[in-house]
């Protein structure tokens, strides 16, 4: 537990040192007076810009719509991932296709089938959860099928001896034996519907009633607010960081270390 914890502070330290290191280069070639306020603002000007949107709610409700989007497309990602990856486990015939299928979807970035997406549900809410599902749904199924694939023989045996449905397998013996590789695929869908969300939303524009952090950088890229373009870029860094160093290692501290897997 205290190695972990001093592992975490030494990340943290690291990170910190080598952001606020970029931020001096920044501030020292602003400072010179030779680089376009228009192409690289100042800071302070970043920062006058990141606290005005947030004190308007700007931000929040910006990036609110994002985050939103991911999950629910996360969530629907995943339980179609899950389906696949049983039907694959329960039957050869299955898995074959399901093999063929993953192998063509998988390496298509979600921002290639934008055409299509847009040609069968034009630019609305659900094109985006499309584009979201769709980088979700591949790594989530491989990391699964990993996972089960891993499980020995013997932990199926003795659910089996226990009287386990074939249902009772899966969520009892399956699944917490898998866990390692479906956290992983969390992380990998993460990051690649964070991706897809933003680029949808700088194509789309605004989603019903408001549009999401992606269309709040494009917004001020059109009209010149590199500074505000800036403010929300940031903003995209720190729920990348805050999600990958805290939410994915609290899980993994919750399951994978008290379950005796991998530390």
């Amino acid at each position: 537990m205290g190695l972990d914890r001093r592992r975490r502070m030494s990340i943290i330290i690291t990170r910190a040192g080598w952001i606020l290191s970029t931020l001096l280069v920044w501030q020292l070639i602003v400072s010179t007076r030779r680089v376009s306020p228009l192409i690289l603002p100042s800071l302070q000007a970043i920062g006058s810009s990141f606290w005005s949107s947030l004190i308007t709610g700007d931000l929040v409700r910006y990036a609110g719509v994002s985050i939103s989007l991911v999950l629910a497309g996360g969530l629907i990602g995943t339980l179609l991932a899950a389906v696949l990856a049983v039907a694959a486990y329960q039957s050869k015939f299955l898995a074959g296709g399901i093999d063929t299928l993953t192998a063509v979807a998988h390496p298509l970035p979600g921002i290639a089938l934008l055409p299509l997406v847009i040609l069968w549900s034009g630019t609305g809410i659900t094109s985006v959860l499309v584009i979201i599902v769709h980088s979700v749904i591949w790594p989530m199924t491989i990391n699964l099928r990993s996972g089960f694939s891993s499980v020995h023989q013997r932990y199926i045996d003795v659910g089996r001896n226990y009287g386990f449905s074939r249902l009772g397998i899966m969520l009892h013996i399956m699944i917490p034996a898998s866990w390692s590789y479906m956290l992983a695929g969390l992380r990998i869908a993460w990051a690649r519907s964070w991706r897809a969300v933003i680029s949808a939303e700088m194509i789309f524009g605004v989603m019903g009633a408001s549009g999401g952090l992606g269309w709040y950088i494009f917004q001020r890229r059109v009209f010149m607010d590199t500074a505000g373009m800036y403010a929300g870029i940031a903003v995209l860094i720190m729920i990348g960081l805050v999600i990958e160093d805290h939410l994915f290692r609290l899980l993994e501290h919750k399951t994978i270390s008290r379950w005796g897997g991998r530390q």
